[in-house]
């Protein structure tokens, strides 16, 4: 029986109806920038499995440090203890965070980070005796699946269940295109008009909408009015985090640094699950007390685990490495030049790019997840190349050790399904 059968047994796939799509391909191994299945086909992984594994499959420095930590400390609770993986990889976070970053909170994964940057704003007010109970965020955004996280989320389709049961959120549009001082003047009307405790945000690039940039000076606006008016501000750097954008966060764009931030998917290179929320001294001072009940009382059993660590850590010697950096910008000369040639196929609707990111919009009507993008999704992976359409959006997020080659020929297959669509 092939592992695809085996898996239908048991199984309960993500973001999958399994009544219109009961099949999972499975994969064996991986390495580099390809994925291989249990038949032997080879698949360029082209969206770097959901933005982690960014330095490539099964990283041999990855893997070293990995093991070798492995050999020396597991796990250890971390409410009573701490160890140095942790600490060496809040040094070496705290020197490429934007500079007003002080403090590092850990998590699990990206929705969790979200959480304890939602549940940090809220307490922060609380503990100096206000209560604040609305959010602002971006129209389309998308935070993560717990409660918190889906409450600042504006996309319906992974949320409608649970509406009634979500915090209070305010939205506005994205500064793109949009009137800055329009934008501001809805600000005006919600602070004034709603105790808020804070404004998340995805830095410049909406993902789960499709790759949608926005404007950094926009958003400078925004986040300096919100801070005028003693709003926190929270940047969910999840998706855009560690090089993806050109710089180190997307927030190095704008001169306006967030209070929060909240970091995870390439920070473990896609080895293991962990997340980080990081924040400035002021929101850590919020929390100290005499009182017990001051303090954060947000803890995932696996917080800091030291293998997750020693992890993160060797990812980030690879980011800051001279090899990387030369690689990033070399995707990025390519993403250009691709850019320049596609943007007048008769079948694309617009191109844009930011870093290692590249996306198109299909000039057709899509449904997100309807019949027209699943055919596109085969069309790639029978050709060697696992991109993942969202809704009419095609886009790409390249691991940073993709030869030219790769690329060249994943730029091909999109070129080739925009000629027969």
């Amino acid at each position: 029986m092939s592992l695809q059968e085996r898996d239908k047994k048991h199984l309960w796939h993500p973001l999958k109806q399994h009544q219109l799509n009961p099949d999972s391909l499975a994969i064996i191994k991986a390495k580099g920038c390809i994925l291989t299945d249990e038949d032997g086909n080879e698949y360029i992984d082209a969206i770097a499995s959901w933005y982690t594994c960014m330095y490539g499959h099964c990283n041999d420095y990855i893997i070293e440090a990995t093991h070798k930590q492995m050999q020396q400390l597991d796990h250890v609770m971390f409410s009573d203890f701490t160890h140095e993986p942790a600490i060496k990889l809040s040094e070496k976070l705290i020197k490429i965070l934007p500079k007003n970053q002080s403090k590092i909170y850990f998590n699990d994964n990206g929705s969790t980070a979200v959480e304890a940057a939602i549940k940090m704003a809220l307490q922060y007010y609380f503990n100096k005796g206000e209560k604040r109970s609305t959010f602002i965020a971006f129209e389309n955004g998308f935070h993560g699946d717990t409660f918190g996280a889906m409450s600042v989320s504006g996309l319906s389709v992974y949320n409608g269940p649970f509406e009634d049961f979500l915090i209070n959120v305010l939205r506005i549009p994205t500064p793109n295109g949009a009137n800055h001082q329009d934008i501001i003047s809805l600000l005006e009307q919600y602070i004034s008009d709603f105790k808020i405790a804070g404004f998340i945000y995805e830095p410049l690039i909406q993902g789960a909408a499709g790759m949608k940039i926005h404007n950094s000076n926009g958003l400078h606006t925004i986040l300096k009015y919100c801070k005028s008016k003693n709003v926190l501000t929270i940047a969910d750097e999840v998706m855009t985090g560690f090089g993806k954008t050109g710089k180190n966060f997307a927030s190095d764009y704008i001169d306006t640094k967030p209070d929060i931030i909240c970091l995870s998917k390439a920070l473990t290179a896609g080895l293991l699950p962990m997340a980080i929320t990081s924040c400035t001294q002021d929101i850590y001072q919020g929390f100290l007390s005499n009182e017990m009940s001051k303090g954060f009382f947000h803890c995932h059993t696996y917080s800091a685990n030291p293998v997750a660590c020693a992890t993160a850590i060797a990812g980030i010697e690879l980011l800051t490495s001279k090899e990387i950096q030369t690689n990033i910008e070399r995707i990025i000369q390519a993403h250009k030049k691709f850019e320049k040639h596609i943007k007048n196929h008769p079948k694309v609707n617009s191109t844009r790019h930011l870093g290692v990111i590249f996306a198109l919009d299909i000039d057709t009507k899509m449904e997100r997840y309807g019949d027209l993008r699943d055919k596109l999704l085969k069309f790639f992976m029978d050709r060697g190349v696992f991109l993942r359409p969202l809704g009419n959006t095609i886009y790409i997020q390249v691991p940073y050790v993709i030869s030219d080659t790769e690329l060249q020929k994943v730029y091909q297959v999109i070129e080739h399904a925009l000629d027969i669509i």
